[in-house]
């Protein structure tokens, strides 16, 4: 499937989190998926090390149980995730994000590919600090996103999840993935959209977030 016809800025604002717009019906092409990933392991890593390694989850069965994973994050977390603080969003899209999240709560299982980004490690002790937790995540997380942006110019939808952290072992033992050496980093929703045409989302002014030379 050849790219869509849209410029570099036209994926970097139009990549979207596509959730009732994701085609559960039409499987996706693994040497799709497998572009995307070419494309995705051309991003920044720390000192060139590569540590990803991503779970591609087709099997009906394995993607029925990560999605109960995922609503068990949703309803029984078993951490406390702090949600006070900065909230530039716009109130009135509230309702709208709801009923998008309650469809991929509700469809999940449905969904062709579930991707899970993984980023290997000495122990889970590399993550007890600020500074190597800003190293471990920010040697996966720009491949994770070039992925996303790879699917957009394909007609492929994404999500950002991360709600089936909350059962990360149970994960790992579903996927054989070993967990004390290797960090999954989220759960991504992968599917042709209906519709390709994605505008960009509302977003706080430049001149509200940019501090030149001091706070």
């Amino acid at each position: 499937m050849p790219p869509l016809d849209l410029t570099a800025d036209e994926v970097l604002t139009t990549t979207r989190a596509v959730r009732r717009r994701l085609d559960l019906d039409r499987p996706v092409e693994r040497a799709l998926i497998e572009e995307c990933l070419r494309l995705a392991t051309q991003a920044p890593t720390g000192r060139n090390r590569q540590r990803w390694d991503f779970v591609l989850v087709t099997d009906p069965a394995k993607r029925a149980a990560l999605a109960d994973l995922y609503r068990l994050g949703l309803t029984r977390p078993r951490q406390h995730v702090v949600r006070d603080g900065v909230d530039r969003g716009d109130p009135g899209r509230g309702r709208r994000i709801a009923e998008s999240a309650q469809y991929l709560f509700d469809h999940l299982h449905e969904v062709p590919v579930l991707l899970v980004p993984c980023i290997r490690v000495q122990g889970r002790h590399e993550n007890a600090s600020h500074v190597g937790q800003a190293n471990t995540w920010g040697s996966v997380l720009p491949a994770v996103w070039q992925f996303m942006l790879a699917a957009r110019s394909r007609g492929l939808g994404t999500a950002w999840t991360t709600p089936h952290l909350h059962y990360e072992r149970e994960a790992a033992e579903l996927l054989s993935i070993p967990y004390e050496t290797v960090l999954q980093a989220a759960l991504i929703p992968v599917a042709h959209t209906v519709g390709t045409d994605f505008r960009p989302g509302p977003r706080t002014d430049v001149d509200e977030i940019a501090h030149w030379d001091g706070w």
